[in-house]
C-alpha cells in the first residue's frame, strides 16, 4: 500500500533492501558497503565461494535504479532454478489471506500522518492504538490506514486468517474511520 517513493527510501536504509508493490513496481537494493564486502570476502569453503558469486551475480542482474520488471522476472527465474522449484512449489510458499480494502473520504487527508513505510498511523493521536486493539482480536490480523496521495481520503486495509475475521476486522475499523472522517 505504501508508494514506491516511500518504499525505495526505506529499502535504502538496509544492507539489502527489498520492496515490491502489488502493481509490479519494486526492486532489490544492495548498499555500496554490502557490495564492497561481497567483493572483498575471502571464502573458507567452496559453498561460501558459490554463495558469494551468486549474490554478486544478483547485484549485476537486478536493476536497482528503476526495478524494471524484466530484471525482476529474471531474478525470480534464477532463484527458482537454484532452488529447483517449479510453479507449484513457488505457489505453496505464499498464502493469500482474506482481506478488505476501502476508501474513506475525509475532509483533510493531511491530518493523517504515517511512519514505517505507511504501516503505522501517528496522527491523529490515539487512532493507531484503536486499530491495534481491534487487530489483536483476530488470528493473523493485520491492518493499516494511509492517506491517499492524490485525493481527500484514507485507504483502510484489513486482513485475517479467515474471511469472517477479515470482514469483522474491516467492519469495526470502518466504524472507527467513518467517525474519524470528519478530520
Amino acid at each position: 500500500m505504501a508508494s514506491v517513493k516511500h518504499l525505495h527510501h526505506a529499502a535504502e536504509r538496509y544492507n539489502i533492501g527489498v520492496y515490491f508493490e502489488a502493481n509490479g513496481h519494486g526492486t532489490v537494493l544492495f548498499s555500496e558497503e554490502t557490495i564492497d564486502i561481497l567483493h572483498a570476502h575471502e571464502p573458507r569453503s567452496p559453498a561460501q565461494e558459490t554463495a558469494t558469486q551468486h549474490l554478486l551475480c544478483l547485484v549485476d542482474l537486478i536493476n536497482q535504479a528503476v526495478g524494471d520488471a524484466i530484471s525482476d522476472f529474471l531474478m525470480v527465474e534464477v532463484i527458482l532454478a537454484h532452488k529447483r522449484w517449479g510453479p507449484v512449489e513457488w505457489d505453496q510458499g505464499y498464502e493469500d489471506l482474506p482481506n478488505r480494502l476501502v476508501k474513506v473520504n475525509v475532509t483533510d487527508r493531511f491530518a493523517f500522518k504515517t511512519q514505517d513505510a505507511e504501516r503505522r498511523l501517528v496522527e491523529p493521536r490515539g487512532l493507531q492504538e484503536r486499530v491495534d486493539a481491534i487487530v489483536n482480536k483476530f488470528e493473523k490480523g493485520r491492518s493499516f490506514v494511509r492517506p491517499s496521495g492524490t485525493e481527500d481520503c484514507v485507504r483502510v486495509y484489513a486482513e485475517a486468517s479467515t474471511r469472517v475475521g477479515a470482514d469483522g476486522e474491516y467492519c469495526v475499523l470502518l466504524d472507527i474511520w467513518q467517525m474519524a472522517s470528519s478530520l
